[in-house]
């Protein structure tokens, strides 16, 4: 897969392309549906897909201080993508320029002008354009006028059991950040097609664990991550493109009066120093809240009580 950081790195000689519009946050279900058509859309047209994005977020250009918690870093957004079979990946930087183009503008100057765009695929609640103006109709519209056509793929979701009427909860990046919010990790990954990924840098703790005897490995998370709520919970510790059992603790550590939320992971069966190196956790179940214990023994208990937990959600008894 090509990787493009603004329409100046196209290259020469660019034809005709199928192309999909969108923030991707999290690449969950609906947007793998979305990604899915518009490769097989160009397959069946012999034409290359590109999948195109923007970064930062819009709303933290628009808005400063509004960034919405980030589902996927966008080195882990090119990664899922192209894992699906897209051509080019390309990311426009979105600006306050960017922001004031009309839906005419944006169409001529991006998707006419610099990728040739001959199909463009989007939801069918796809907005673009200053204030967004433009919507599904205005883009088929334009498409008439300048040559492409335009589609709207359906949003998906999933049928909520038991409910009236055929309720439906559609699969977005706002649904899936609620769920990490609540620490509902496994609705999370039902929405995403797999476990959500926190992801960081192993940092020095206070050597706590160490003491206690489940030293753990400290993540230092982006600014701007989707951590889950408070608690403690059944994870794969990714490294390498491997992977590796682990209890993690997410929460300020009330038992010793901490202050500091943090990020913690017990890895399983393993004696190894992870500090320094970029990892990643795969939340599979939340196992219970966090709780103060009145005695440090009495978490060390606990804790090992989690363990076996995690060993049983995990697979490995």
């Amino acid at each position: 897969m090509q990787r493009w950081r603004g329409l100046a790195d196209l290259p020469g000689g660019w034809g005709r392309c199928v192309v999909t519009i969108g923030i991707f946050d999290g690449v969950h279900r609906g947007h793998q549906a979305l990604i899915n058509e518009t490769v097989e859309t160009a397959r069946d047209r012999g034409l290359p897909s590109v999948v195109l994005t923007f970064d930062p977020h819009p709303s933290e250009v628009l808005r400063p201080g509004t960034h919405p918690a980030q589902l996927t870093t966008l080195r882990r957004k090119a990664e899922l993508i192209e894992q699906l079979g897209v051509d080019v990946f390309a990311v426009l930087p979105f600006t306050l320029e960017l922001s004031r183009l009309t839906p005419d503008e944006f169409v001529h100057q991006i998707l006419v002008d610099r990728l040739h765009a001959a199909t463009v695929i989007v939801g069918e609640n796809f907005t673009f354009g200053h204030k967004a103006e433009g919507n599904v109709e205005t883009l088929r519209a334009l498409g008439k006028r300048f040559g492409f056509t335009a589609h709207a793929s359906k949003l998906q979701g999933r049928t909520l059991p038991g409910e009236k009427d055929n309720g439906e909860i559609t699969f977005s990046s706002t649904y899936v950040r609620s769920c990490i919010d609540a620490g509902d990790v496994a609705a999370a990954a039902e929405a995403l097609g797999r476990p959500h990924r926190l992801e960081g840098i192993v940092v020095r703790g206070d050597g706590r664990g160490h003491d206690l005897g489940y030293p753990t490995a400290n993540l230092s998370t982006p600014r701007f991550a989707a951590v889950p709520a408070d608690g403690i919970y059944s994870c794969w510790f990714v490294r390498d493109g491997s992977r590796l059992p682990a209890a993690v603790s997410v929460g300020t550590n009330p038992t010793f009066s901490g202050k500091e939320r943090t990020v913690e992971a017990f890895v399983l069966d393993v004696a190894e120093d992870f500090y320094g190196q970029q990892v990643g956790l795969d939340f599979v179940a939340r196992l219970r809240g966090q709780v103060r214990f009145d005695t440090p023994q009495a978490l060390v208990e606990q804790i090992a009580e989690d363990v076996t937990r995690t060993r049983d959600v995990l697979g490995l008894r």
